[in-house]
Order: structure tokens, then sequence, then C-alpha cells
């Protein structure tokens, strides 16, 4: 069997989508089951040079941008370029997973798409219209969204190139996400015997904006999916806002795959909000894994010691806890609901003669300059003191520096800090953090990872301290959450501490939800907040054979939830289902 997928992350794993290939394709099932592994994606920037086209470690077969032109592929490639207007690039790349080690080698083939042949793709674009609906007119001028439809014809037609529709081979062509979906409905067109097509729905493009922009997040929107679903009303009649989401016809045209993979039993309910026909369809739960590492004793307290030195080395003395919360600082992670536990955690630390550090490691300006975090450490005491403007608080990191800032001025026994910064070790984030701190080290040290997102289809980061033991908070809606009650039926393990902010205990209508103020949803958070807070005082490993169980139930459980289990109980018989799909 042959797998193409459809990604922006053809090249580089820089985001959610790409540890997703790497976990996948590096299992040993995995290669067991499939034959061919092409990544498939437009061309991002053409400034590389020639040795980094394909990334680090990747290896040129044929590239009309680089004047590489090796036999047989010229002569293959080159129609193909000339009738799109566009240039072709092919040829194998690593793919890393450092969880398990395992490194691979798979197929990447890259289109040009800055040019293109305007008559052809305008013709292309009228059927998307006319077959699905598609209304390419409308965000034209949009690239993200014009790129992906340019690269539909010419990719399909360089996957027939590479021989993936010869000799009654059968093909799944996964679109990860919207921006496979042109490619896919391009294969729907074609009509080849042997081919099927899945929407890997990471998330609902069409909900996300929806849920991050109302003030009432998650509490109103799945309360009020909840009531519509019941009416059987559609995504569309009761946020009509949806039409101006680029995203939002791609995604709905998904119900022309012949199969769906969504990563958490949230997308599904989704889905099937978003168009009446997903409520016939196969939607299959393809949960994404986490990482799994054992660890012993010595090293997981080894850990526990950085993490409170440099707590130290901030604050002063040592605190008793450490809390993290590792993420990119947007919206969507619910960020205040963090600080809205550690608030309700003060008055009972207090009793406790206890105290806590929470680390927030997140950036939205990028890697800063080891030169610059220096600067800044030495000049105003960062990441305990911001300011704003790069090198510290930009690209909407100020609002986060604010939060902070005023909950330190009101708590004495939890202390939070920002470090908008990427990676965790002395060189990246300053001089007073130990110089033997590595990443592994806010992971494996941590006694508390944080993940109470407002919308978060999985959440791979949030579980990633599990298996050393740390305590896991999330919400209800990370798709994560629903993987480890499916990997826990038995409810054995309590390493996992679940918040539901979808309480409707005011039983609210559908047109008052969607009005929900965020007074309101204050008042339900405040609530689960408190609830959140004695659970996690109550849990805290205080003697050492619970926090030994701890992290024997806790690596257990990442066990079941690993990469290999997910392939081999989830992903295979759904590729197995749509490759046989008639």
């Amino acid at each position: 069997m042959i797998v193409v997928h459809v990604t922006h992350e053809a090249v580089e794993k820089v985001g959610g989508i790409g540890a997703v290939i790497a976990g996948l394709v590096t299992a040993e099932a995995y290669a067991k089951e499939v034959s061919r592994t092409i990544l498939l994606g437009p061309l991002l920037q053409t400034d590389r040079p020639a040795n980094l086209r394909l990334g680090e470690g990747g290896r040129i077969i044929y590239s009309s941008l680089d004047a590489v032109y090796t036999p047989p592929w010229r002569e293959r490639f080159m129609p193909i370029e000339r009738t799109f207007d566009v240039g072709i690039i092919y040829g194998t790349r690593q793919v890393h997973e450092p969880c398990n080690g395992k490194t691979v080698e798979v197929e990447v083939l890259l289109v040009d798409v800055f040019h293109s042949n305007k008559d052809r793709l305008n013709l292309f674009k009228g059927e998307l219209f006319k077959k699905f609906s598609v209304p390419s007119e409308r965000f034209e001028n949009i690239w993200e969204y014009e790129e992906y439809v340019r690269l539909a014809e010419p990719g399909i037609e360089a996957l027939g190139a590479l021989g993936c529709f010869q000799n009654g081979q059968r093909v799944v062509l996964l679109s990860h996400e919207y921006m496979g979906m042109p490619t896919a409905l391009k294969a729907v067109l074609d009509g080849k015997p042997n081919t099927r097509t899945v929407f890997y729905a990471h998330e609902v493009a069409s909900v996300r904006p929806i849920v991050e922009k109302t003030p009432g997040h998650d509490t109103m929107f799945y309360n009020v999916l909840k009531a519509a679903d019941a009416e059987g009303k559609t995504l569309e009649q009761i946020f009509p806002q949806v039409w101006d989401n680029y995203k939002h016809p791609l995604v709905k045209a998904a119900r022309y795959c012949d199969h769906i993979f969504a990563v958490g039993d949230y997308i599904a309910w989704e889905l099937r909000f978003l168009d009446p026909h997903f409520r016939t369809m196969d939607i299959d739960l393809v949960y994404n894994g986490i990482p799994t590492h054992p660890v012993d004793m010595p090293n997981k307290k080894l850990s526990q010691q950085r993490m409170q030195t440099y707590a130290a080395n901030l604050f002063g003395p040592q605190p008793t806890w450490v809390f993290s919360h590792v993420a990119r600082p947007v919206l969507s992670k619910g960020i205040w609901r963090d600080l809205g536990v550690l608030h309700c955690m003060e008055g009972m630390l207090t009793e406790r003669e206890e105290t806590a550090v929470y680390f927030m490691l997140g950036t939205l300006g990028g890697q800063r300059r080891s030169q610059d975090i220096r600067h800044m450490e030495r000049v105003y005491g960062w990441p305990v003191t911001h300011e704003k403007g790069y090198p510290d608080l930009c690209g909407g990191e100020e609002i986060l520096g604010d939060m902070i800032d005023d909950f330190n001025r009101h708590h004495q026994a939890v202390r939070a800090v920002l470090v908008n910064q990427w990676d965790w070790n002395s060189r990246v984030c300053g001089q007073r953090m130990p110089e033997e701190m590595t990443f592994a080290d806010i992971r494996a040290g941590t006694d508390l990872e944080f993940g109470l997102s407002v919308y978060e289809p999985f959440g791979i980061s949030q579980l990633e301290p599990l298996s050393f033991g740390a305590l896991c908070v999330v919400s209800s809606v990370c798709g994560c959450a629903g993987f480890a009650r499916q990997a826990d039926r038995e409810a054995n393990f309590d390493n996992i501490i679940e918040a539901d902010y979808l309480n409707n205990p005011i039983g609210l209508g559908v047109e008052q939800l969607l009005h929900l103020p965020a007074s309101v949803r204050d008042k339900i958070e405040s609530e689960e907040n408190h609830r959140l807070a004695r659970i996690i005082i109550d849990r805290l490993p205080r003697q050492e054979p619970l926090l030994q169980r701890r992290v024997q139930s806790g690596y257990e459980l990442a066990r079941r939830m690993s990469w290999e289990h997910v392939v081999g109980e989830y992903f295979l018989p759904s590729l197995s289902r749509a490759a046989t799909r008639h």
C-alpha cells in the first residue's frame, strides 16, 4: 500500500501535524503495512540552498529549481512543469521521532506553485465550485488558500509520474487538514479505481475561530452544539459568520472523501455539526500518540532538583512544587485558567506551609538570541520581570506578561514565570538556569502540567510529562482526555485530572448561550478552578512511595497511549477500511 501525506510539513516538522507524521511513519507496525510513504506539499520558500531544500539530510533526486535533472525524472516531470507552469522537486529525507529514537527515510514531492498556468487553474477552480461548492474566487487573495489549490493538479500528475497509480497498487491519499483537500478533491474527480481519499481532521478549522473569538469560548460553544444537535441544526445556521473563513468550504467538502480520521471525540462531533452529510459517513477515531519514556527515581529526582534550583535562583527559597505549561501562549491554551487554579491553591498551600512555582514556557516572538537573553537577565531580571517590545514581550505576549505580573503582585505561596523563549537550557534561557539543565528536565522534573485549553483537538504536549509521574490537568474538550478515558477504562490511574468547564448550571437556552458574557463564564470557571485546586492539593505526592507509584502508573498509562499502540490499534485498521472501501 502506498500512503501519500498531503501536508505543509513535507520538509520539516514545524507543528503538530509534523509530530503526527513522525509518530506514524516510525512505528514498526506502519512499516510492515505501508510499502511507500510520500510527503506531498507546496514549496514554501525558494531561497534555501540546494543541500537544504529537503531539510537536514535531505537528498534531491530531481529539482528544476536547482538544475538537478537525474534520468528518468526529467522526461517524467518536465511535461507536467510545462503544462501547469510549476516547478517540481523530488527526493528523500529522514524523519526522526525523538521519543522512540527511530529514523526512517520517506519520499518527498514538492511543487513550486509561486507561478501557475492561470487558465488551467481557473478551469480547476470552476470544477471545485460546480462539483464541490468550493468558491475559490472569494479567497484567491489569501495565499494559504491559493497555494493549496495550485498544488492539486500538478501534485496528482507528479504522483502518477512516480508510478503511484500503476499495476493496480492501492493508494491512500491523506489530506492532513484543509491544506490537502484540493488535492484530495482532484483525486476524487480523476476517479482512479485503486485510489482512496481520507480527510485527516487534526481540528475543525471552521470551529476553532468561533470558540476562540466569542466571550463564552468552549463553555458557550459545546453547550450550543449540544442543544443544536438535538434540534438538527447545523453550524452554518447558528454561526453564519463561518462563511467568511476561507478554510470552511474546504473542510465542508471533506464529505466527498472516502473516509475521515478524527484525532479526538469532539472533532467527530464538530464535523457532524458542520454538515448533515457527516452524520452518515464513516468517521474513525484515530487518536494521536504521546511520548513514552521510562525514568528511574534517581533521574526523576535529579530533574526535580534542577527545576527547584532554577526557581530558587529566580526567587530565593526552593519551592515545594514545580508546575509547568509548555505551549504556544495563544488564547486557545486557556492560560488564564492555569492562573485561576493557582489562585485557588494559594491559601491551601499556605496552610500546609508549602510553596510552588509555575513556569509558562512558550513564545510568539520566535527564539531569542542568547546574547539578548543574557542582556535582559542582567539589566532587569528576565524572566521574572519583562519589558514590552522585542527582544522581550511581542507578538501578543504582552497580554500574558501583564496577567502574570498582576498575579505575582497578589500572591506569595505561588509564583508564576513567563519564559517567552524556546528550548530549556542555560544557553538560550540565561545564566540563572543550571548549566546541566536540558529540555527533558522540564518534562521529567515538573510535578504538574497544565492544559486547560478552550479548543484542543488532541494536545500531545499536555501529556508529555505523564510517563515521568507528573499530574496532568487537562480540560475535557482536549482529545487526549478522551483517549485517556479509553486507555484507562477501569479508572485505575490517578495521574490525569480532567477539568470540565462545560457545566451549564443555569440551564441557559441556545440564544442566551450564544451571547454568554465573560462574567458568567468567569463564574463557571471559578467554581471549576476551586474543585481542581482541591483535587490537586490532595494528589500531590508528598511521600516517596506515592511518587514512585505515580511514575509507574504514568508510564503504564502512557504506554497504552504510545504511537506504536495508536498505529496498531487505531490508524492501521482505519487505513485498511479506507483502502478497501467500495
